[in-house]
This record gives structure tokens, sequence and C-alpha cells, in this order.
């Protein structure tokens, strides 16, 4: 019964997946327009930041659109198809849970942030 409980949600991911993505891709958001300077100034913020995550993922899909809506300059990994992510993501965050933003801060030391709305409550109170 478990296996087909499993292969029942693989086949819904497979085909709510292809949609997810498409329908983030006609409705993306618009970012924030800056002036160049303070645009310059946010991008070398966001270089400590980096967001694993699946792209079919529907929190992941959320928090993405958030970055683009903040016009942030975000790098991100691929935690579902990339091992090196993955591997990464679990020894780093402790867990494959995503989306996970990693905020390294300055003297090497790295927070874990996990949840959606914690990510975006992180990037909106920082950035906007």
């Amino acid at each position: 019964m478990r296996l087909v409980i499993r292969y029942f949600f693989k086949g819904v991911r497979a085909l709510l997946g292809p949609i997810l993505l498409a329908a983030d891709r006609l409705t993306a958001p618009r970012g924030i327009r800056r002036d160049p300077q303070t645009q310059q100034h946010i991008d070398a913020l966001t270089k400590s930041l980096a967001l694993y995550h699946f792209p079919t993922c529907p929190f992941c899909i959320k928090t993405r659109r958030t970055i683009k809506r903040l016009s942030l300059n975000i790098e991100t990994r691929d935690a579902k198809n990339d091992t090196v992510n993955r591997r990464e993501l679990l020894n780093g965050g402790g867990e494959i849970k995503v989306p996970c933003l990693r905020i390294s801060k300055e003297g090497g030391s790295e927070e874990w942030l996990y949840e959606s709305d914690e990510i975006i409550r992180y990037l909106q109170t920082r950035f906007s």
C-alpha cells in the first residue's frame, strides 16, 4: 500500500510540476526599480545569501517570487537534482528541507533559515 501511495504522489508531482513552473513564468512579478547605486549596494549584500530549493516546490516558488519582487540577486541552488547542493544543504543545515536560505555572516559563521514565511519576512525586513 505504501508503494502505491508513493507512486501516486510521484505521478501527481510529475503532472503538476510543469504546470506550476509555467504559471510562475507567465505571472512573474515585476521587481522594484532602484537607482543603480542602491541596487549595486543591495547586490553586494546579497552575495552572502544562497537559496536552496526544489524547482517545483510551491513554497520555493513563493520564495523565489518574493526574491524577484524585491529585485534581489540571490544565488539559487537546486537541491533536488544537484547532489552537491543536496549534500551541502544536509551538512550545513542539518536536514534536506526546502526552501532554505543560507546566510553567510562575517567571521565565517553561517545561519540556515528554513520555512518560506520566515525567509520572506527576513528578506522584506532587510531589503524593503
